[in-house]
Formats: structure tokens, sequence, C-alpha cells
């Protein structure tokens, strides 16, 4: 059984020395008698007067707003001087241009309160958008347990989002579907290390972790790009034939985006799937800075691609996620396009894939923050163009973009795909043709070949991320675009 603790104890295991500043103030309330010793019971059992508390402290050294809910207080219910405290909490964030932190655990709405706290969920909601839109982080750390309106409103807002190992986390409580219909809730389902795994949260995190864990993805949320240009590296032209490059590009042993994040990054968070139940091995979305850079990361997985798990419609929804989530930041984006095409099944064509990977090409181009994008490795058809079109583009030596693998395009054309090697030369599909002709900006060397080093090929495409985004501002639509129209 995982360890639960009420909010004080949360705080002073998560907050540099334990300690805070308290913003409540006393709830100022009339009800009946029943009721007003229900509370006073509560206040009793638990030590704090309501059942939430809100505040400021340090995390790692960075002033952070909380909201922190209290279990031990009427199964840490929102009644009406409840949300009083947590919006007035939110929006002194806000104002004081804080990053969140919320730490709900409860059964939702106060019942003894009713209609008229029920709908204090809609205003909670409003004031977390607003301090969303703000451009200012929140983070959830769902605690054991989080269910009905609670988890539907200000507990499925964040940014970024983890739970408790082991808590109960749904919209609604076992002990409610079991009296209403009779039976238990399917046994689960409701739990936190589920909800990852289905991508309705991003992990699964121990209460001793949790400061490293949010202070990681602060470091990252909280950072500007720097501002001063850096130089690209300059690499002699490539040489060799497109064939040879596909051939490199598939090697067993070639690094792809999770290596570049292990070898080349800092303060990394591994963000798990759209957030709305859905999850995809192929895609990797994640948190993460490159030297003083940084930025929301997109990644092709090729090791999960090539492992069984080709990208699929969800990935590109996951991959839309990240777009989302660098816009309200305003981080930078950076994609990682290595894939040999997407899933070709009955189930990809029915989730939508052509529509998910226009969407992708309609957000990447129009997206108002820095876009970056690397050529890492294989880029076939529509699955490597959605990630494409960015503000500054580099391309490994024998990374490759093509309309469909070069064996497919052989059938085509040929009717047999035994004549891929001459297909991939005519059709431009190499480094040097992609910078010769303006689809990509600047060159990412392999000595000679990354699969022979794969540490210090990734920190020198980390370093070449870095200076790509120095720097680098959005450029719009129009810009993005204009790289790929021929020449007058």
């Amino acid at each position: 059984m995982a360890e639960r603790v009420g909010a004080r104890e949360l705080l002073r295991r998560v907050l540099d020395g334990g300690a805070w500043t308290s913003w409540d103030r006393p709830p100022a309330e009339e009800h009946p008698s029943s009721y007003a010793r229900d509370l006073a019971t509560a206040r009793e059992r638990s030590g704090c007067d309501e059942a939430v508390l809100s505040g400021e402290g340090l995390l790692r050294g960075r002033r952070v707003a909380f909201v922190v809910s209290e279990f031990r207080f009427l199964a840490g219910s929102i009644g009406l001087a409840t949300a009083d405290r947590i919006v007035a909490a939110v929006e002194r964030a806000t104002a004081e241009g804080l990053p969140l932190l919320a730490a709900p655990s409860s059964g939702g709405t106060r019942m003894q309160e009713g209609t008229a706290a029920f709908v204090q969920m809609a205003r909670i909601t409003a004031a977390v958008a607003a301090h969303r839109a703000a451009g200012l982080p929140y983070l959830v750390y769902l605690r054991h347990p989080t269910t009905g309106g609670v988890f539907a409103s200000w507990g499925s807002l964040g940014h970024v989002t983890a739970a408790e190992p082991g808590a109960l986390i749904g919209f609604l409580g076992p002990r409610v579907y079991e009296g209403l219909y009779g039976e238990p809730f399917p046994p689960g389902v409701q739990v936190a290390e589920n909800l990852a795994a289905k991508g309705l949260i991003d992990a699964v995190v121990g209460i001793d972790d949790l400061a490293e864990a949010a202070s990681r993805a602060l470091h990252v949320l909280c950072g500007g790009p720097p501002s001063a240009p850096v130089a690209l590296p300059a690499d002699l032209p490539p040489d060799g034939t497109a064939w040879e490059s596909i051939e490199r590009s598939r090697r067993a042993g070639r690094p792809g985006a999770r290596e570049l994040l292990r070898h080349g990054a800092a303060d990394v968070t591994l963000l798990s799937g759209t957030g709305q139940g859905e999850a995809d091995r192929g895609l990797m979305l994640a948190l993460a800075r490159f030297g003083a850079a940084p930025c929301v990361l997109v990644g092709q997985d090729r090791s999960s691609q090539r492992g069984g798990h080709p990208l699929g419609p969800a990935g590109l929804r996951v991959a839309r996620r990240g777009m989302r989530l660098a816009a309200q930041l305003g981080l930078p984006l950076v994609t990682v396009v290595d894939t040999p095409g997407a899933v070709l099944s009955a189930e990809a064509e029915e989730g939508g894939l052509a529509g998910e990977i226009a969407r992708c090409l309609a957000d990447l181009i129009t997206l108002p923050a820095p876009t970056l994008c690397l050529l890492l490795g294989e880029g076939a058809g529509g699955a490597a163009l959605a990630l494409l079109p960015a503000d500054r583009v580099l391309v490994a030596r024998h990374a490759w973009l093509s309309p469909l693998p070069p064996e497919g395009a052989s059938v085509i054309v040929h009717r047999t795909p035994s004549r891929a090697d001459e297909m991939a030369a005519s059709q431009g599909v190499r480094s040097a043709d992609l910078l010769r002709g303006g689809i990509a900006d600047a060159l990412v060397a392999e000595r000679p070949d990354a699969a022979d080093e794969p540490e210090a090929f990734c920190r020198r495409a980390a370093a070449a991320i870095e200076a790509g985004l120095s720097g680098l501002s959005p450029t719009g639509p129009a810009a993005r675009q204009a790289r790929y129209r021929r020449a007058p």
C-alpha cells in the first residue's frame, strides 16, 4: 500500500525546508446547526479550517504557488468557501506570475451544500483557464482518492499531470457506482498506473520524488530560450549515394529520439499520451532542455516503430498535444522526424490517419511558437511530412525524406521493389539534396555513421538544436511554407 499523507505533510516534504506562507483567510460561513457541527468536527479531526490549503513556498529555490486538498476535512469535498479559497489562490498566482502546483484529493462536490457547491467547479475551471492563458505553468498531482467534479475540472487541466502510486482516480466514485448499479466497478480501471498506460496522465510519482519531478518540469516550462543567436555548426557538404544513406539510416544501432534525449538533453520530463485516453509508443512527447534552450519535444521513436508499434493516428494526436503545450507556454517546439512510415491498417484508416496528418501540418505551420525540425533518420511518407514544416530545419548526414519508402516508389513506377536504389537517387531524398533545395538549413555530421558513434553524434545533434533555437522567433505560415516554392 502506497503511503498516504495529509496536506501539511505533503507540503513539508515537497517545499524547501518544509516551509510555506499561507494565503488563506478564515472562511466566513453561516450554516444550519447540523452542518455546522460537521464542519467543527472536520476542523478538529483534520487540523485545518477548510478542505484545501493554499499559499506559496520555494520548490528547489523557485517560488511557486500551491493549492493542496486535505481529505480528512469532509473527504476533501468542495463547498462554497472551499471554492472561494481555490479561486483566490489561482487568481493571485496568475497576478503574481507564479507557476501553480495543485494536489487534489477529494470526493468531489460537498453534498451538504448541493447545487450551489456543484456549480463552483465551473468557477474554479475558469480561474485555472485564465492562469494557463497567461502562459503560466499549471502542474497537477492527483492523490488518493480524486473523483467526481474535482477530477472533471481542476484535476484534469494540468500542463503536466502526475499521480500517487496506486491512487484511486476516476469520474464516478466506486461506492456510488455500486450503490446505483448493485455491482462493483470493474477493478484496475480507476488506478493511477492504468491511467498512465492509457495516456490520461503523464506519470506515477511517489511523494518523495515529487519535488524533483516538479522542479525538473518547471526548469523547462519557466525557462526562455537564449536570446542571442548562436552560429549553427558548419560541416562539409555530404557526399555518397542516396541508397547508402538509406541503408545506414536503417541500421539497428542507429540512435533515435530516445538516445538523443538520454545523451544530449537535460531536465527531461516524459509526457504520456494525449491526456484524453490515447497513447502511441511510436511517438515521444517530452519537456527537455538542450544546453540553455528549453523546449517541448515531439519525436518519432524509431525503436518502438521498428519493434512492432508503428506510428498511427493516436501518435499524431499526441504530437498535436505537444504543439498546443508549446503554444500555451511560449516554448519552442522541436520535432524529430525518424519514421519508416505510418501504420497501414484498417484501424488506422478508420481512426482518421490522413486527417491527423493534415491537422498536424496545419497546426505546425500556424504555430505561434518558434519551431525547429531535426530530420534524424528515415523520413518516409505523410508521417514524416506531418512534423516537417518549421522555422529552422536540421538534417543528419544520412537522414532522408521521401514520399514513400524507396521500395514503394519503385513498385509504383517500375512494378517491382528491386529498383529502389534508382528511385532514391532520382527523387532527391538525401541530405545533400535537401540542403541544396532549401528544404533543410544545416547539416548535423555523422563521422562516418551515427550508429558507430551514438553518444558523440547525439551530443553533436543536441548542440545543433541549442544553436538552432538560440535567437529563433516564429516566422509564421508564409515563411514556413515559402521554402517549398520552386525558384522562378
